[in-house]
Protein backbone atom coordinates (compact mmCIF):
# COMPACT_ATOMS: atom_id res chain seq x y z
CA UNK A 1 0.00 0.00 0.00
CA UNK A 2 1.66 3.35 -0.44
CA UNK A 3 -0.30 6.84 0.52
CA UNK A 4 0.56 9.37 -2.35
CA UNK A 5 -0.64 12.90 -3.40
CA UNK A 6 -2.59 13.65 -6.06
CA UNK A 7 -2.71 17.32 -6.80
CA UNK A 8 -2.95 17.50 -3.08
CA UNK A 9 -5.69 14.93 -2.58
CA UNK A 10 -4.84 12.00 -0.18
CA UNK A 11 -5.10 8.95 -2.50
CA UNK A 12 -4.43 5.02 -1.08
CA UNK A 13 -2.95 3.02 -3.90
CA UNK A 14 -1.85 -0.87 -4.42
CA UNK A 15 -0.37 -2.21 -7.84
CA UNK A 16 -1.52 -5.45 -8.96
CA UNK A 17 0.03 -7.97 -6.90
CA UNK A 18 -0.25 -11.82 -6.71
CA UNK A 19 0.56 -14.25 -9.68
CA UNK A 20 -2.54 -12.81 -11.65
CA UNK A 21 -1.87 -10.51 -15.62
CA UNK A 22 -1.93 -7.16 -14.18
CA UNK A 23 -5.15 -5.76 -16.03
CA UNK A 24 -5.22 -2.99 -18.50
CA UNK A 25 -8.20 -0.85 -16.56
CA UNK A 26 -7.39 0.22 -13.42
CA UNK A 27 -10.47 1.00 -10.71
CA UNK A 28 -10.40 4.13 -8.78
CA UNK A 29 -12.88 3.88 -5.74
CA UNK A 30 -15.02 6.59 -4.50
CA UNK A 31 -16.01 6.60 -0.69
CA UNK A 32 -19.59 8.13 1.15
CA UNK A 33 -20.25 11.33 3.01
CA UNK A 34 -18.43 10.73 6.57
CA UNK A 35 -16.07 8.39 5.83
CA UNK A 36 -12.77 8.73 3.52
CA UNK A 37 -10.74 6.38 1.54
CA UNK A 38 -9.51 4.31 4.30
CA UNK A 39 -13.24 2.68 3.94
CA UNK A 40 -12.00 0.62 0.74
CA UNK A 41 -8.40 -0.15 1.85
CA UNK A 42 -10.23 -2.13 5.24
CA UNK A 43 -11.10 -5.65 2.22
CA UNK A 44 -11.62 -4.16 -1.14
CA UNK A 45 -8.27 -2.44 -2.22
CA UNK A 46 -6.00 -5.64 -1.18
CA UNK A 47 -8.55 -7.74 -2.43
CA UNK A 48 -8.31 -6.18 -5.68
CA UNK A 49 -4.77 -5.97 -6.37
CA UNK A 50 -4.25 -9.43 -6.03
CA UNK A 51 -6.78 -10.23 -9.02
CA UNK A 52 -4.38 -8.12 -11.15
CA UNK A 53 -5.70 -4.34 -10.76
CA UNK A 54 -4.13 -1.00 -10.13
CA UNK A 55 -6.31 0.24 -6.88
CA UNK A 56 -7.07 3.46 -5.83
CA UNK A 57 -9.15 5.57 -3.47
CA UNK A 58 -9.37 8.69 -2.90
CA UNK A 59 -9.90 11.30 0.13
CA UNK A 60 -12.26 13.56 -1.37
CA UNK A 61 -11.66 17.32 -0.84
CA UNK A 62 -12.32 18.36 3.21
CA UNK A 63 -12.00 14.29 3.87
CA UNK A 64 -9.50 12.02 5.69
CA UNK A 65 -6.23 13.59 4.98
CA UNK A 66 -6.91 15.88 1.92
CA UNK A 67 -6.72 19.58 2.22
CA UNK A 68 -10.37 21.36 2.83
CA UNK A 69 -11.42 20.65 6.52
CA UNK A 70 -11.56 24.07 7.53
CA UNK A 71 -13.89 24.76 4.71
CA UNK A 72 -15.31 21.40 4.33
CA UNK A 73 -18.84 22.86 3.62
CA UNK A 74 -17.83 24.78 0.81
CA UNK A 75 -17.57 21.91 -1.42
CA UNK A 76 -20.22 21.20 -3.21
CA UNK A 77 -20.84 17.37 -5.88
CA UNK A 78 -19.30 19.46 -8.54
CA UNK A 79 -15.86 19.97 -6.56
CA UNK A 80 -15.94 15.82 -5.89
CA UNK A 81 -16.36 15.80 -9.31
CA UNK A 82 -13.37 17.76 -10.08
CA UNK A 83 -11.34 15.72 -7.27
CA UNK A 84 -12.16 12.63 -9.64
CA UNK A 85 -10.96 14.14 -12.39
CA UNK A 86 -7.48 14.94 -11.36
CA UNK A 87 -6.80 11.73 -9.61
CA UNK A 88 -8.35 9.81 -13.09
CA UNK A 89 -5.75 12.14 -15.43
CA UNK A 90 -3.11 10.70 -13.70
CA UNK A 91 -3.66 7.08 -14.62
CA UNK A 92 -2.42 5.62 -17.51
CA UNK A 93 -6.08 4.90 -18.68
CA UNK A 94 -9.53 5.88 -17.85
CA UNK A 95 -10.45 4.18 -14.55
CA UNK A 96 -13.94 2.05 -13.86
CA UNK A 97 -15.08 4.28 -11.29
CA UNK A 98 -16.58 2.32 -8.07
CA UNK A 99 -19.41 4.85 -6.02
CA UNK A 100 -20.70 4.30 -2.55
CA UNK A 101 -23.50 6.24 -1.49
CA UNK A 102 -22.17 9.75 -1.94
CA UNK A 103 -19.66 8.12 -4.17
CA UNK A 104 -22.30 6.73 -6.61
CA UNK A 105 -23.82 9.82 -6.84
CA UNK A 106 -20.36 11.81 -7.65
CA UNK A 107 -19.60 8.95 -10.09
CA UNK A 108 -23.01 9.51 -11.90
CA UNK A 109 -22.37 13.12 -12.44
CA UNK A 110 -18.80 12.60 -13.40
CA UNK A 111 -20.14 10.82 -16.66
CA UNK A 112 -21.87 14.53 -17.71
CA UNK A 113 -18.38 15.62 -18.39
CA UNK A 114 -16.15 13.03 -18.70
CA UNK A 115 -15.26 9.24 -20.01
CA UNK A 116 -15.30 6.08 -17.64
CA UNK A 117 -14.19 2.72 -18.36
CA UNK A 118 -17.55 1.60 -16.50
CA UNK A 119 -19.19 2.15 -13.30
CA UNK A 120 -20.15 0.46 -10.34
CA UNK A 121 -22.98 1.72 -8.17
CA UNK A 122 -22.67 0.56 -4.26
CA UNK A 123 -25.81 1.45 -2.18
CA UNK A 124 -25.24 4.53 -4.34
CA UNK A 125 -27.70 8.15 -3.60
CA UNK A 126 -30.62 7.81 -7.02
CA UNK A 127 -30.31 10.34 -9.91
CA UNK A 128 -33.70 11.02 -8.31
CA UNK A 129 -32.04 12.52 -5.29
CA UNK A 130 -31.90 11.85 -1.41
CA UNK A 131 -35.35 13.47 -1.02
CA UNK A 132 -37.75 10.51 -0.68
CA UNK A 133 -34.93 8.06 0.86
CA UNK A 134 -34.44 10.81 3.75
CA UNK A 135 -38.31 10.79 4.55
CA UNK A 136 -38.46 7.37 4.50
CA UNK A 137 -35.83 7.17 7.27
CA UNK A 138 -37.40 10.18 9.36
CA UNK A 139 -40.46 8.03 9.43
CA UNK A 140 -39.15 4.87 9.75
CA UNK A 141 -36.56 5.64 12.17
CA UNK A 142 -36.50 8.97 13.50
CA UNK A 143 -33.73 8.55 16.30
CA UNK A 144 -31.34 7.54 13.50
CA UNK A 145 -31.97 9.99 11.18
CA UNK A 146 -30.94 13.08 14.12
CA UNK A 147 -27.98 11.07 15.07
CA UNK A 148 -26.79 11.42 11.42
CA UNK A 149 -27.73 15.13 11.01
CA UNK A 150 -25.65 15.57 14.69
CA UNK A 151 -22.71 13.94 12.56
CA UNK A 152 -22.89 15.97 9.68
CA UNK A 153 -22.41 19.09 11.35
CA UNK A 154 -19.93 18.07 13.67
CA UNK A 155 -21.37 16.68 16.76
CA UNK A 156 -20.21 12.50 17.56
CA UNK A 157 -22.82 9.99 17.88
CA UNK A 158 -22.58 6.25 20.08
CA UNK A 159 -21.31 3.40 18.50
CA UNK A 160 -25.04 1.45 18.42
CA UNK A 161 -25.83 4.78 15.63
CA UNK A 162 -22.72 3.62 13.12
CA UNK A 163 -23.42 0.05 13.86
CA UNK A 164 -27.30 0.12 13.00
CA UNK A 165 -26.87 3.11 10.43
CA UNK A 166 -24.07 0.68 8.37
CA UNK A 167 -24.27 -2.68 8.89
CA UNK A 168 -26.85 -5.78 9.44
CA UNK A 169 -24.39 -8.44 9.82
CA UNK A 170 -22.38 -8.90 12.69
CA UNK A 171 -19.05 -6.33 13.44
CA UNK A 172 -16.50 -6.41 16.28
CA UNK A 173 -16.43 -3.65 18.47
CA UNK A 174 -12.56 -3.09 18.08
CA UNK A 175 -13.53 -2.33 14.44
CA UNK A 176 -16.37 -0.28 15.10
CA UNK A 177 -14.23 1.88 17.27
CA UNK A 178 -11.26 1.77 14.74
CA UNK A 179 -13.99 3.32 11.86
CA UNK A 180 -15.62 5.14 14.59
CA UNK A 181 -12.52 6.89 14.98
CA UNK A 182 -12.11 8.16 11.36
CA UNK A 183 -15.75 8.95 10.33
CA UNK A 184 -16.11 12.97 9.49
CA UNK A 185 -18.70 15.60 9.46
CA UNK A 186 -20.30 15.92 5.96
CA UNK A 187 -20.20 19.22 3.62
CA UNK A 188 -24.04 20.40 4.13
CA UNK A 189 -23.62 22.20 0.20
CA UNK A 190 -23.14 18.18 -0.73
CA UNK A 191 -25.60 16.90 1.00
CA UNK A 192 -28.55 19.84 -0.71
CA UNK A 193 -26.67 19.10 -3.46
CA UNK A 194 -27.60 15.46 -3.68
CA UNK A 195 -31.29 15.95 -2.12
CA UNK A 196 -32.24 18.68 -4.46
CA UNK A 197 -30.11 21.32 -6.28
CA UNK A 198 -27.43 19.03 -8.35
CA UNK A 199 -28.69 15.80 -9.26
CA UNK A 200 -27.40 14.42 -12.52
CA UNK A 201 -28.96 14.21 -15.99
CA UNK A 202 -28.99 11.04 -18.08
CA UNK A 203 -28.58 12.96 -21.05
CA UNK A 204 -25.78 14.72 -20.63
CA UNK A 205 -23.98 11.06 -19.17
CA UNK A 206 -21.19 9.45 -21.52
CA UNK A 207 -22.40 5.98 -21.63
CA UNK A 208 -21.06 3.39 -19.97
CA UNK A 209 -21.40 0.07 -18.28
CA UNK A 210 -22.76 -0.07 -15.31
CA UNK A 211 -23.63 -1.92 -12.41
CA UNK A 212 -25.94 -1.70 -9.49
CA UNK A 213 -26.29 -2.97 -5.80
CA UNK A 214 -27.80 -2.85 -3.20
CA UNK A 215 -28.44 -4.21 0.12
CA UNK A 216 -31.41 -6.09 1.70
CA UNK A 217 -31.39 -4.46 4.96
CA UNK A 218 -30.25 -0.69 3.46
CA UNK A 219 -31.88 1.61 6.19
CA UNK A 220 -30.00 4.96 4.52
CA UNK A 221 -30.21 3.66 0.90
CA UNK A 222 -33.43 1.29 0.95
CA UNK A 223 -33.70 -1.42 -1.65
CA UNK A 224 -36.25 0.42 -3.49
CA UNK A 225 -34.10 3.35 -4.25
CA UNK A 226 -31.35 0.78 -6.29
CA UNK A 227 -33.81 -0.71 -8.16
CA UNK A 228 -35.23 2.92 -9.16
CA UNK A 229 -31.30 3.62 -9.99
CA UNK A 230 -31.48 0.63 -12.07
CA UNK A 231 -34.50 1.33 -13.71
CA UNK A 232 -33.41 4.74 -14.85
CA UNK A 233 -30.11 3.22 -16.41
CA UNK A 234 -31.78 0.09 -17.83
CA UNK A 235 -29.77 -2.37 -15.71
CA UNK A 236 -30.78 -5.25 -13.21
CA UNK A 237 -30.39 -4.54 -9.24
CA UNK A 238 -28.45 -6.43 -7.60
CA UNK A 239 -29.46 -6.48 -3.80
CA UNK A 240 -27.65 -8.62 -1.22
CA UNK A 241 -29.33 -10.53 1.00
CA UNK A 242 -28.84 -10.08 4.67
CA UNK A 243 -26.51 -7.05 4.34
CA UNK A 244 -26.25 -3.33 5.32
CA UNK A 245 -25.32 -0.39 3.86
CA UNK A 246 -21.61 -0.94 4.61
CA UNK A 247 -21.37 -2.85 1.62
CA UNK A 248 -17.73 -2.75 1.50
CA UNK A 249 -17.36 -3.35 5.32
CA UNK A 250 -19.58 -5.83 5.97
CA UNK A 251 -18.77 -9.92 7.24
CA UNK A 252 -19.73 -10.82 3.72
CA UNK A 253 -17.49 -7.93 1.92
CA UNK A 254 -16.08 -10.54 -0.14
CA UNK A 255 -19.48 -11.73 -1.95
CA UNK A 256 -20.09 -8.48 -3.18
CA UNK A 257 -16.12 -8.38 -4.43
CA UNK A 258 -16.53 -11.19 -6.22
CA UNK A 259 -19.90 -10.24 -8.16
CA UNK A 260 -17.81 -6.89 -9.32
CA UNK A 261 -14.99 -8.89 -10.55
CA UNK A 262 -16.95 -11.10 -12.04
CA UNK A 263 -18.70 -8.35 -14.02
CA UNK A 264 -15.49 -6.24 -14.26
CA UNK A 265 -14.04 -6.56 -17.92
Amino acid sequence: MSTSRFGGLEVISRPPAGKVSPRDTPLLFIHGAYAAAWCWDEHFLPWFAERGYACHALSLSGHGGSPGRDRLDSFGIDHYVKDVAAVAEQLPAPPLLIGHSMGGMVAQKYLESHEAAGVVLMSSVPPQGLWAAALGLAFQKPGLMGDLNRLLGGGRVAFDTLREAMFAQPVETADLARWYKRMQPESHRAIWDMTLFNLPLKSRMRPAPMLVLGAEHDHLIPPSQTEMTARHYGVEAEIFEGMGHGLMLERDWARVAERILDWLP
